[in-house]
């Protein structure tokens, strides 16, 4: 009767596949239990001395009521790649959570809901009761994106966790008006701005999407006698014209500089003068511009050089205001009532089919209308004096703007970008930045601290009495989201996290948010610090499907990061969407892909199975020094290895040490290493084997460490049953780095 070979006496979960659904929640549950995700308890335990290098990065903030999508996966994995890394190696390392209250974003899916539901809009409920259904909402949905970002492993300190409307950021947020208001770089006035029609509000430069219509460009002449013809795709705006502009050195119209007209477009009377403006390309179009300030930001800086009137013409929602025969029309209607009054007067030249980069509020979809409001603003090009200053030129007691500020903290070196491409894209940007709009006509969100009384006005956070009337508009989210980086740090106090984790080191995020935040970021630092806000950024690109088409639910083709790492495991997962995956370049990702990585997961979940197996019984000797020359050649080769990846997880490039980790394990461990293994270990040559072993040991021990950043739930599942455990450092995650 024949028996079953004796098992060897390894843990038993080594025998079975390794299965992530019955890891991964206990194990995040037990690293969160644990607290070292803080980096005092890490102090205070003993695994990071108290004098240690602090490391520092706050996570951008997502939406508090949305959901994750691969874009969200990818930050979160590459932000804990790195910090999972530096808390290995030793230093203070701080993840700092947050959420966003997204304001736009989220009133108006609540004012959709109850539209729907009740058939009513905010102005029927009134302005706190609308809040209250806000806030409901929030905290109804507020707990499924932090609960997604556990699932994927992210190691964050949920003990400093902060949202963007709770009182600690508020009152920052309130402070760091007053503060701007004070020093005369916030004002109110009456400019240009971006109009979204639908949700009645101003929106920023940054939260506009261009899409490529097809539209049509129409030359044509004001008057039959008027001497110079013009185009433009927008007809209904000409009857705001003030002026035609042309360049100073085009011999055309030389003639005609200072000349000025009147005439009845299209039954309104415009008084137009013809003016030289070195902006108008002389050989784009006819080379003239018609110039309509109230409804073009380019025009608006064009009336500013040359004192022109700005009469609006388009109203809040889209419609003509104008006298006669255009008055109420929306605006599409009204450009086709101009080209039939052209056409009957003799005045259409040319029609011309071309496409149009039109734009449209993200939030809403609607078209943009360029309008002038009174509304408040950051003045970017306004003097001050910076008290104190860090910035490498820009000395403490200097006078400096917020456009500097911001030039210097990056031409200085104080910060940097991993892909350096996206540096000469925030030059560009900062060149053409005009003064910032930070008030929104909605309810949600931090209200401006300003009040009105019978002409009077004051700037303070509390009513200063009977009478005074808060200002109705909110901030900007970015102007709060702007202070972040300090604000979650305890500011305007000066707190020991200020001074220790301020500047924070890395802020990393996709090139969609850049001007969004980051810049924002370095403006609001600079002023209130006198500081960079971070030392690096890492930008990555967008993730698109396998055929590198964006993901969208319209295409079909929109991938749920959660229901991929329920198949194949969050490890899998976080593989998949890092290797091959270089800072700031678009990324095709193939879920088959994240199979490969699931294969992999098992591999290594194998080769501890044989590794332990052989070497049951036998002690890891740190101090091992008796190898066959087979096997220093061998350790040499590993040793070099993880040197290499130590150099690149320090310069950022985490897809290559993934790739070289998953390479080295898979083909050089398992397909050659443990097959020679196999002969040796069934050998009599007593010193062969011993020094095999401990070879193998201290490979599995360094793979271990070196992946876990990549890959933390299998590593961590493994080291809790391995010889290199040791009782002062309970977890791999505060395992110290491979020296």
């Amino acid at each position: 009767m024949s028996t079953a070979p004796e098992q060897p006496n390894i843990p038993e979960k080594f025998l079975s596949p390794y299965d992530p659904n019955k890891v991964e929640s206990r194990l995040y549950a037990a690293w969160e239990d644990s607290d070292f995700f803080n980096p005092d308890m890490c102090v205070k335990k003993g695994i990071t001395r108290a004098d240690a290098k602090p490391f520092s990065i706050v996570l951008p903030p997502p939406n508090v009521t949305g959901t994750l999508h691969l874009g969200g996966a990818l930050m979160v994995t590459i932000e804990d790649i790195l910090v999972r890394y530096q808390r290995m190696r030793g230093k203070k390392t701080l993840w700092l959570p947050g959420t966003d209250s997204a304001a736009i974003a989220t009133q108006t899916r609540v004012e959709k809901n109850i539209q729907k539901a009740e058939g009513k809009t905010r102005h029927d409920l009134g302005r706190e009761e609308l809040l209250k259904r806000i806030s409901a909402f929030v905290e109804e949905n507020k707990a499924t994106i932090l609960k997604q970002f556990r699932g994927m492993g992210a190691s964050l300190d949920w003990s400093r966790y902060l949202y963007t409307m709770d009182e600690q950021h508020y009152r920052a947020v309130m402070e760091a008006f007053i503060r701007m208001y004070d020093a005369g770089l916030i004002y109110r006035g009456n400019r240009i701005v971006n109009w979204d029609p639908k949700g009645q509000t101003t929106i920023s430069d940054d939260e506009i999407v261009h899409e490529e219509r097809d539209a049509k460009l129409y030359t044509f002449r004001y008057a039959k006698d008027f001497p110079i013809p013009i185009a433009t795709t927008r007809l209904e705006t000409k009857v705001g014209d003030t002026a035609v502009a042309v360049h100073p050195d085009d011999e055309r119209y030389k003639k005609f500089i200072g000349k000025e007209y009147d005439v009845v477009f299209c039954d309104t009377l415009i008084h137009i003068k013809i003016i030289a403006d070195e902006s108008v390309e002389k050989d784009f179009g006819t080379g003239a511009l018609g110039v309509t300030p109230a409804h073009s930001h380019i025009d608006w800086e064009i009336a500013d050089r040359h004192n022109l009137q700005r009469p609006q013409v388009i109203n809040e929602y889209a419609k003509m205001m104008v006298e006669g025969r255009l008055k109420g029309k929306k605006v599409a209607e009204a450009r086709e009532e101009v080209v039939s009054w052209l056409k009957d007067e003799g005045l259409l030249e040319k029609v011309e089919d071309i496409k149009q980069n039109v734009a449209t509020a993200e939030r809403t979809g609607a078209i943009i209308e360029p309008l002038p409001k009174l509304q408040w603003w950051v003045n970017v090009n306004k003097e001050f004096v910076i008290p104190y200053s860090d910035i490498p030129g820009i000395a403490s007691g200097a006078t400096t703007t917020l456009k500097e500020v911001m030039r210097k903290s990056v031409e200085s070196g104080a910060v940097s970008f991993v892909s350096e491409r996206y540096e000469r894209v925030y030059y560009h940007w900062i060149d053409n930045l005009r003064d910032w709009c930070i008030s929104r006509q909605i309810w949600f969100g931090h209200r401006i601290p300003v009040w009105y009384k019978e002409g009077e006005m004051k700037v303070q956070i509390d009513s200063p009495g009977a009478g005074w009337e808060q200002d109705e508009d909110v901030l900007d989210t970015w102007f709060s989201s702007g202070l972040w980086t300090f604000s979650t740090l305890g500011w305007p106090d000066k707190t020991s996290d200020l001074t220790t984790f301020h500047p924070t080191d890395v802020i990393e995020s996709g090139y969609d948010i850049l001007f969004f935040w980051m810049a924002r970021m370095i403006l609001m630092s600079g002023f209130f610090l006198g500081q960079v806000p971070f030392r690096t950024i890492y930008i990555h690109g967008l993730v698109r499907d396998e055929n590198g088409r964006k993901l969208s639910k319209s295409l079909g083709n929109n991938i749920d990061p959660t229901e991929v790492g329920a198949q194949y495991g969050t490890d899998a997962l976080r593989m998949g969407l890092i290797v091959g995956n270089t800072p700031g370049a678009d990324f095709n990702f193939n879920p088959q892909k994240v199979g490969a990585y699931k294969k992999f997961a098992n591999k290594l979940w194998n080769i501890t199975r044989f590794i332990f197996s052989e070497t049951e019984g036998v002690t890891v000797n740190n101090m091992f020094s008796e190898f066959t020359p087979d096997d220093q050649a061998l350790t040499k080769r590993r040793n070099e290895l993880m040197t290499d990846i130590t150099r690149d997880m320090e310069n950022y490039r985490f897809y290559l040490a993934a790739e070289k980790l998953y390479h080295y394990t898979w083909h050089e461990v398992a397909d050659v290493i443990l097959e020679e293994s196999k002969t040796i270990f069934a050998g009599e040559d007593a010193d062969a084997k011993a020094s095999r072993a401990q070879f193998l040991l201290h490979t599995l021990r360094s793979l271990l460490i070196a992946l876990h950043p990549f890959m933390p739930y299998v590593t961590e599942e493994i080291w809790q049953d391995s010889p290199f455990k040791r009782d002062e450092r309970p977890f791999l995650m505060v395992e110290q780095w491979i020296e």
